[in-house]
């Protein structure tokens, strides 16, 4: 375009010269001549730069594309070289953001995604969180870590499982409770259910229920090869040793003492949820579960007694001394119960 403009230009008025030197041309005609040329020169000048303001026109509408287009379409012109290789690199820079354009659009598709999937994880997380809040108030941490990550849906369901039931129980509690103020027996209350229920979870119990001073307290729930007797009689061990321990600090304080009686039974349970709908308890029952609760009112302070199976399923681990057959009500058949003296020698007497 630069050459064509000069070209216009200078030409007509080369030719002029040539004329007014070599053909004679008088002065009139070469002012004629002149003028008319450049007449010539302005229209035909005007008339390419005109074209070439149209072609820019063209090149900006074709380019105002990229801010409303959604998908950019590329430019089509016909134009002078120099607007034809604008156009095209134009057209390789909207290949380009087209193409960033389905890349962005696919990743936010997937950005929805995961951030859907984090929500649902997000709550699946919290409802966990919740359950173990929960469960956490019956058994120990432990345990609810175990069972939050087990598949096995079965724990919450009603079945038959050989477990073990321990009851604990304050002796005497009323007379207790009749020489210190109300305020004291609950706080003592609370505080020897706390250490208590500690002392289950430990050993992988589940807490069952309180039954005003007592507890009762079930063992091989969770699985277990010995239906729990072990963890049982290792939890009444350390109960009896922290009632020791608590008592040794009251009796330093000047306060009433108290002792519990501890009673084990291994048997066959049915293990369920019973209740109502405005109300279900996850507990064992069976005649199992009585004869723990028979067992428990037989021992005297300090003392453990378990039940014949609770001995055998753990017969060389603890030293036990037999307390001979005993008639319980309800019962026909005597039964052979033992009592547990101590967890530090692995002998029977």
């Amino acid at each position: 375009m630069p050459i064509v403009l000069v070209l216009v230009g200078i030409l007509p008025f080369l030719l002029v010269i040539y004329l007014f030197i070599h053909e004679k041309l008088n002065v009139t005609d070469t002012m004629v001549l002149l003028a008319a040329l450049v007449l010539f020169s302005i229209l035909t000048g005007y008339s390419l730069m005109r074209q070439s303001a149209d072609n820019l026109a063209l090149l900006a509408r074709e380019t105002a594309v990229i801010r409303t287009d959604e998908e950019n379409r590329l430019i089509e012109i016909t134009a002078d070289e120099e607007l034809t290789d604008i156009a095209d690199n134009f057209n390789i820079l909207i290949k380009r953001l087209n193409t960033l354009n389905r890349e962005i659009k696919e990743q936010s598709v997937q950005l929805m995604t995961y951030g859907r999937d984090l929500s649902l994880s997000y709550q699946k997380i919290k409802e966990q969180d919740e359950l173990r809040n929960k469960l956490i108030r019956y058994v120990g941490n432990n345990v609810v870590e175990k069972l939050v990550s087990s598949k096995n849906a079965m724990f919450l369901e009603s079945e038959r499982k050989h477990t073990t039931v321990l009851f604990a129980d304050i002796r005497s509690f009323s007379a207790f409770s009749e020489r210190v103020d109300a305020e004291e027996v609950v706080a003592t209350l609370n505080q020897f259910f706390r250490i208590m229920v500690q002392i289950i979870f430990t050993h992988n119990g589940i807490l069952d229920k309180f039954i005003g001073d007592e507890l009762m307290a079930v063992f091989g729930v969770i699985s277990s090869h010995d239906g729990g007797a072990a963890d049982a009689v290792k939890a009444g061990l350390e109960m009896q040793a922290a009632v020791d321990e608590l008592m040794a600090a009251r009796q330093r304080e000047g306060k009433v003492t108290y002792g519990i009686g501890v009673g084990i039974n291994t048997g066959q349970t049915i293990v369920g949820s019973v209740g109502c709908d405005e109300r279900m308890d996850y507990t064992v029952i069976g005649d199992s579960v009585n004869m723990a609760a028979r067992l428990e009112q037989m021992a005297r302070e300090g003392e453990i007694i378990i039940g014949e199976e609770t001995y055998l399923r753990t017969r060389g681990c603890f030293r036990t001394e037999k307390k001979g057959n005993i008639l319980i009500k309800n019962r026909v058949e005597p039964i052979v119960c033992y009592s547990v003296l101590c967890d530090t020698a692995a002998r029977e007497t």
